[in-house]
C-alpha cells in the first residue's frame, strides 16, 4: 500500500506538471500562429499534425518502453517535449509548426503511455479505483487551470514558451526521485477495427466522431473566442470552461451508464452536444461573455464525456480476453478523428466565419446521435456475460491504459473497472 501510494504521487505529480504545460500550450499556440498571420486553415492543419503524431506515438510507445524501461523512457521524452516547446519560439511558417506539433504529438502519446501504464500496473485491485481517481482528477485540474496563465505574458514574445518548457522539465523531478521499482515491460496489443465494428459499431463510430468533433473544438477554441471579439484571457477561459464541465459530469455520467444501456447515454450526449453547439452559435452573436462561458461548460460536460462511455460499452460486449485490444482499437479510431477533424473544423470557419466551427460540431454530433438511435432500434443490447470474440490481428496496436487488462481479471465489476480506466481523452490533446 505505502509503496503503491508513493508511486501514485510521483507519477501523478509528474503528469500533472506535464499537463499544466500542455494545457497552456493549447491556448498559446493557436493565438501565436494567428498573431503571426497564419490562416485558420493553417492552424487546423497544425492541429491535425498533432493528431497524426499522437496516433504514431501510440504505435511506437510499447516498443520504446520495452527497450529502455519506464523511467528512462519518461525522462528522455519529457526532455524532448521541453525542447520542442522551446523550438516553437523559432517557428514562423506553417511547415515548421506542423513538424514541431507533430513531434509533440508523438512525444506526449509516448509519455502518457508510460504514466498510464505504470500507474495501472502497480496499483493493487483494492486501491486501483481510488488511485486512478486521484490521478485523473489531478491531471484534469491542471488542464483546466493552466490555460488561464495566458494572461500573465505576451503571446508575441517567447516568455510563455519558456515557462511551459520549464514546467515540463520539472516533471522529471518526481519520476527521477521515485524509489519504487518500475513495472514489467508492456506486451504487444493487437487491434482489429473491422472485427470491433462488427461487434460494437456504436463504440467505434462514437470514438471516431468524438475525435472528429472534439479535436477541432479544443484546438481552435482560442481563435474562435478572439474572432467573436473576446479578449485573449476570456478566450483562454473558454478552455477552462470546457475542462470544468467535463470534470463535473464525468463521474455522474459514468454512474448512470452503469445502470442503463450505454447506447442511450451516448445518443443523449451526442444530441445534447448538437443542441449546445446551436446555443453557442446563438450566444456568440449577442450574449454576454458569462453566457458563452456557461455554454462552453455545458458543451464540455457532454462532448468530452462521450468517449469513456464508448469504451465501457465496447468492453461490455467483447470477450474478457480481448478488452485490451478493444480499448486500443477505440483509441485508434479516436486518433483518426482527431487527425482529420481540425481540417474540417478550420475549413468550416474559413467558409462560414467563426460560427462554422460549431455548425460542424452540431451536424457531426447530430449524425452520431442518429446513428446510435438507429442501432438501438435495430439491435437490442447484448446481455452482460454474452461476449463477442474479436479475432487477433498481426498489426501493432496503439498504447492503452493497462487498467483495461486488469478488468478482465475481475469480470464481476466490468463496468466500474472500465469506467475508471477513462483512457486519456481529448482534453489532453
Amino acid at each position: 500500500m505505502n509503496s503503491s501510494l508513493a508511486l501514485i504521487w510521483s507519477v501523478t505529480a509528474a503528469t500533472t506538471l506535464l499537463q499544466a504545460g500542455n494545457g497552456l500550450l493549447q491556448v498559446l499556440m493557436p493565438l501565436r500562429m494567428q498573431a503571426e498571420g497564419l490562416s485558420v486553415t493553417a492552424i487546423g492543419i497544425v492541429a491535425a499534425a498533432y493528431g497524426l503524431g499522437f496516433s504514431t506515438g501510440c504505435f511506437l510507445a510499447p516498443s520504446f518502453i520495452r527497450h529502455v524501461g519506464y523511467i528512462r523512457a519518461f525522462a528522455s521524452l519529457a526532455v524532448m517535449a521541453a525542447v520542442l516547446v522551446l523550438a516553437m519560439t523559432q517557428a514562423h511558417t506553417t511547415l515548421v509548426w506542423v513538424l514541431l506539433r507533430g513531434l509533440t504529438g508523438v512525444t506526449l502519446a509516448c509519455i502518457f503511455t508510460v504514466t498510464d501504464g505504470w500507474i495501472s500496473a502497480r496499483a493493487t485491485s483494492s486501491h486501483r479505483g481510488r488511485f486512478l481517481s486521484i490521478y485523473m482528477i489531478s491531471t484534469k485540474v491542471a488542464l483546466m487551470l493552466s490555460p488561464l496563465g495566458i494572461g500573465f505574458g505576451d503571446i508575441r514574445t517567447d516568455g510563455l514558451f519558456m515557462a511551459i518548457s520549464a514546467v515540463m522539465s520539472l516533471s522529471l523531478l518526481p519520476i527521477s526521485a521515485t524509489t519504487t521499482k518500475e513495472p514489467p515491460a508492456p506486451l504487444n496489443v493487437k487491434i482489429d477495427v473491422r472485427g470491433l465494428f462488427t461487434a460494437a459499431p456504436s463504440a467505434v463510430v462514437g470514438s471516431f466522431v468524438v475525435g472528429l468533433v472534439n479535436g477541432p473544438v479544443i484546438a481552435i477554441t482560442p481563435v474562435f473566442g478572439v474572432s467573436i471579439g473576446m479578449s485573449q484571457g476570456a478566450a483562454a477561459a473558454l478552455l477552462f470552461a470546457l475542462q470544468a464541465g467535463s470534470l463535473v459530469m464525468q463521474w455522474p455520467l459514468g454512474w448512470l451508464s452503469d445502470r442503463v444501456d450505454r447506447r442511450y447515454i451516448i445518443a443523449g450526449l451526442a444530441a445534447g452536444t448538437s443542441l449546445i453547439s446551436i446555443l453557442i452559435l446563438v450566444a456568440s452573436g449577442q450574449a454576454a461573455p458569462q453566457t458563452i462561458l456557461w455554454s462552453f461548460a455545458a458543451w464540455g460536460g457532454l462532448a468530452l464525456c462521450i468517449y469513456s462511455v464508448c469504451v465501457a460499452h465496447a468492453c461490455d460486449i467483447v470477450d474478457p480476453g480481448r478488452i485490451v485490444s478493444t480499448v486500443g482499437t477505440l483509441l485508434f479510431a479516436w486518433a483518426v478523428g482527431v487527425t482529420i477533424g481540425p481540417l474540417f473544423g478550420a475549413g468550416a470557419m474559413e467558409l462560414l466565419g467563426p460560427k462554422g466551427l460549431f455548425i460542424f460540431s452540431a451536424l457531426a454530433s447530430l449524425g452520431l446521435a442518429a446513428f446510435i438511435i438507429l442501432r438501438i432500434v435495430q439491435v437490442q443490447r447484448a446481455p452482460k456475460g454474452e461476449f463477442v470474440t474479436i479475432a487477433p490481428t498481426s498489426s501493432a496496436a496503439p498504447a492503452v491504459v493497462a487498467l483495461a487488462e486488469k478488468a478482465a481479471d475481475d469480470r464481476k465489476q466490468p463496468d466500474q473497472n472500465v469506467a475508471s480506466a477513462v483512457i486519456r481523452d481529448e482534453t489532453s490533446s
